[in-house]
């Protein structure tokens, strides 16, 4: 069972639209192992920032695509039968129902976008 204690995250839309969002000084803000936080809010889906490093746990979305951007460091995303490997400037999306556990062997930053309705931990 995994232990959701480690993983700060915040579901809370903390930016209006037409509000300007400094990603460099909210990550120079954190140094939580891992940490997400919802952006802003774009029609029926969210835009989170997450500033991670380590290992998230196993887990899958039923319902939702998730998308990963990473913006600075290096991001697994393992599944089942393969792993994933972003860099900076790279993104990916993971279809809903695959079994999936990101990982970060550095402090890496990434954007998300996925449904407003999703659960970061899973289903």
């Amino acid at each position: 069972m995994p232990n959701f204690d480690q993983y700060n995250i915040s579901l809370d839309v903390v930016h209006k639209h037409l509000e300007v969002i400094d990603v460099p000084s909210i990550v120079a803000s954190r140094d939580d192992p891992w940490w997400n936080q919802t952006l802003t809010q774009v029609n029926d889906s969210v835009v989170r920032l997450g500033v991670v490093h380590g290992e998230f746990h196993w887990h899958k979305h039923d319902n939702d695509d998730e998308f990963f951007f990473v913006i600075s460091g290096r991001l697994f995303i393992d599944m089942e039968d393969r792993t994933l490997e972003l860099g900076p400037g790279q993104g990916a999306t993971i279809t809903k129902g695959v079994m999936h556990r990101p990982r970060a062997p550095e402090k890496t930053v990434m954007l998300m976008v996925e449904t407003c309705a999703i659960v970061p931990t899973g289903d």
